[in-house]
């Protein structure tokens, strides 16, 4: 038989040339020649005239805004905006920020002259406000919205979509068992869907199995870990455009109002408006301290309280409570935190004439951890002995526990063992009056002579009760003791709730997205050749895991109540025929000749 000839197959294609060709059709990225854009890649053959030219031009256009749109709502650069967000905030945590302390990043500029003007151009003093710390909270901000969108309807489409049927062939799968049954192929399928129910598994009928899914939870942690990204975006955002805060020094006996101009200092943000402060206040009754006396620890604070009275609203009810340090007073939807702790000596100023020049308590600004106090008084309304007008000025330290033995000027413990009152005093222009803000706690002694004990300086150290008589009769200075005051931050950041939840939302969903596992099952069963029902499990999961075997292990005990497997039968063994002896065969017979 003559064998006939094939004709030969046509000349294939060179490997990977239609997968070329197919991802070319597919890529929205502008064609490429070589290195080098082709121009008009998005806008194809360009027709003639003026109508084909802005035809040309708005395909163009409109290529070009989706390949950057599809290239910023893809994963790959929304990772890395969020990497970039995470360095951006390096420069704000190592610079001083003129938001956050405008005195140390003052004290910074003075230190750091030939850095200043080049730190100032690229907005490092103001990070968190700057334009390209902006621009790049931004673009993370859409880049998600993009993400979310897309995967959000895909997601909506699987829980719609019914599980995929069962495979031909379940020993192919990684995880797959069977047994036999007298029970109905029905009867299986029936208790099969009521223990993956029972197993949280989304089922459906095909045919002669039942196909099962779960493991959604995982996707959904996914979007949930997205959507909290941008809650805590916009918390944060909100946070800083509506947001104020401010401080005040409050004096014990004095109280605060919830105004502008009680403030210290305040600072707010650009949506907010002085006019939007909730009216509240409190009065502070008293405050108390506790330290430790021995150990190395000593002089530490072991207590702060402050014991106020305060009231919500114009005609809210009066109420006494106390705040510590890591316990605000939550009033008015703002939080009013405790920060620090000073002593005020009482005095009372007489001028020349003998008249009460000044009388109260002067707030002193600690220099160090056992509160030693700079203590600066001014006097403008006084007069001399003459009857005419001038001005005094009272500078020196507040030493709460003196102790002569150490020979410094410096507080030996924080609180009120020994308080001393070390005083000097000047007298001229204290430069209120020239329209020029200044601090209340420094004196300029620029146009000022300071009292003189022949050719020594005048200073007075006093303790409570004693008083200070100035030379030539120009008046006295009575310590009449010590209050103690102490500094608020109020503070209303609206973003501060939204915040947190997103905070805690996105670990949940990071922790669903790592934890859970995506993983199908299926159970078949056919009635076999022999009448008896044939029962077949098959598990795939996402990614290959110990517990998808284990899982279909579960659910096969907990079927076979309803599917009791039977013993297969052993196959029929032909019956014993008695051994005769074989019959010579020529050869054997030739052998033995």
């Amino acid at each position: 038989m003559s064998k006939t000839e094939s004709t030969p197959a046509p000349e294939a294609p060179e490997a990977g040339a239609d997968d070329a060709a197919a991802g070319a059709r597919m890529s929205t990225a502008p064609a490429q020649e070589g290195d080098r854009t082709v121009p008009g890649s998005f806008g194809g053959v360009r027709a003639p005239g003026a109508l084909g030219w802005l035809a040309w031009a708005g395909r163009e256009a409109t290529g070009w805004l989706r390949w950057i749109w599809r290239q910023l709502t893809s994963m790959r650069v929304a990772l890395i905006l969020l990497l970039l967000l995470s360095l951006a905030t390096i420069p704000g945590s190592l610079i001083p920020q003129t938001s956050v302390d405008s005195i140390k990043a003052d004290n910074w500029k003075e230190a750091h002259k030939t850095l200043t003007p080049v730190y100032e151009k690229l907005q490092l003093f103001h990070v968190y406000s700057s334009v390209w710390f902006s621009a790049i909270y931004i673009l993370l901000f859409v880049s998600l919205i993009g993400c979310i969108v897309p995967r959000t309807w895909q997601f909506v489409g699987q829980l719609r979509a019914r599980p995929p049927k069962a495979p031909h062939r379940f020993d192919r799968l990684p995880a797959h068992t069977g047994w036999r049954t007298d029970a109905d192929p029905e009867q299986v399928l029936a208790a099969a869907r009521r223990v993956l129910k029972r197993k949280w598994f989304r089922t459906s009928a095909d045919g002669d199995a039942v196909a099962a899914e779960k493991g959604y939870l995982r996707e959904a942690g996914n979007l949930l870990f997205h959507v909290s990204l941008i809650v805590m975006l916009v918390a944060f955002a909100s946070a800083q455009l509506w947001k104020y805060e401010g401080g005040k020094l409050v004096v014990e006996g004095d109280g605060f109002a919830n105004t502008l101009t009680q403030y210290d200092d305040f600072k707010s943000g650009s949506f907010f408006s002085p006019d939007d402060l909730p009216p509240f206040g409190f009065t502070l009754n008293g405050f108390s301290g506790t330290y430790e006396r021995t150990g190395p620890q000593r002089g530490s604070a072991r207590d702060y309280r402050a014991h106020v009275t305060y009231w919500n609203g114009a005609d809210g009810e009066k109420r006494d409570t106390t705040i510590k340090v890591n316990e605000p007073l939550e009033i008015g939807g703002s939080k009013v935190y405790l920060q620090g702790h000073g002593y005020a000596p009482k005095v009372t100023v007489r001028d020349g004439k003998g008249n009460i020049a000044y009388q109260g308590a002067v707030a002193s600004l600690p220099l160090d951890n056992n509160v030693t106090e700079t203590t600066v008084l001014k006097v403008p309304d006084y007069q001399d002995k003459d009857g005419k007008k001038d001005q005094l000025g009272f500078t020196g330290y507040f030493i709460p526990t003196f102790d002569p033995r150490s020979g410094t000027m410096f507080s030996q413990f924080p609180a009120l063992d020994n308080p001393m009152l070390v005083l000097t005093a000047y007298r001229g222009s204290l430069g209120i009056d020239s329209g020029v803000p200044q601090s209340v706690y420094k004196l300029d002694t620029s146009k000022m002579k300071q009292f003189k004990e022949g050719k020594r300086a005048f200073s007075r150290a006093l303790k409570p009760g004693e008083t200070l008589t100035l030379p030539d009769g120009a008046g006295t200075l009575t310590f009449d003791g010590i209050k103690s005051w102490a500094t608020f931050q109020i503070s209303h950041k609206p973003g501060d709730g939204p915040a947190l939840a997103g905070a805690i939302a996105a670990i949940a969903g990071v922790a669903a997205s790592l934890f859970v596992q995506r993983r199908r099952v299926w159970v078949r069963a056919v009635r076999g050749a022999d009448g008896r029902t044939v029962v077949e499990l098959g598990g795939l999961g996402r990614s290959e895991s110990a517990k998808v075997a284990e899982e279909l292990a579960d659910i096969a005990v907990a079927l076979q109540p309803d599917a009791p497997p039977v013993a297969d039968e052993p196959a029929e063994e032909p019956a014993d025929e008695p051994v005769r002896p074989a019959e010579p065969s020529e050869s054997s017979e030739g052998a033995r000749a």
